[in-house]
């Protein structure tokens, strides 16, 4: 991934306390694309923005090569309060799940 000016082998001179947040992307954008700092963060805005509404629609997001952002729904169940013993309903739910496509695991186990 380093084509998408993420640092390669663990550097993290880039990212801030090894997270990667929409500043850093945006900053790749502006430096990678040559577009304004404002565009970029508008860019990456919208993206997010795109993925959200997707995901909130019911929609699973797929990124060749990344990976997928999987909606799953739970049922209701019974759950226990570890401190006290004593058993609650959980409501049911809708949860999103990450998937790592096999070019992501691959080239995280070798990084």
């Amino acid at each position: 991934m380093a084509d998408a000016g993420v640092p390669r082998g663990g550097q993290m001179s880039e990212m801030h306390a090894g997270t990667l947040t929409r500043a850093d992307l945006g900053d790749v954008v502006h430096r990678k694309l040559g577009l304004s700092r404002a565009e970029s963060a508008s860019m990456v805005e919208r993206l997010l923005h795109h993925m959200c509404a997707a995901l909130s629609e019911g929609q699973n997001v797929k990124i060749s090569g990344f990976g997928s952002f999987i909606l799953r729904d739970k049922g209701q169940r019974v759950g226990r309060n570890p401190k006290t013993g004593v058993e609650v309903p959980i409501a049911p739910r809708r949860v999103m799940t990450f998937r790592a496509s096999q070019t992501m695991r691959d080239k995280i186990a070798r990084d």
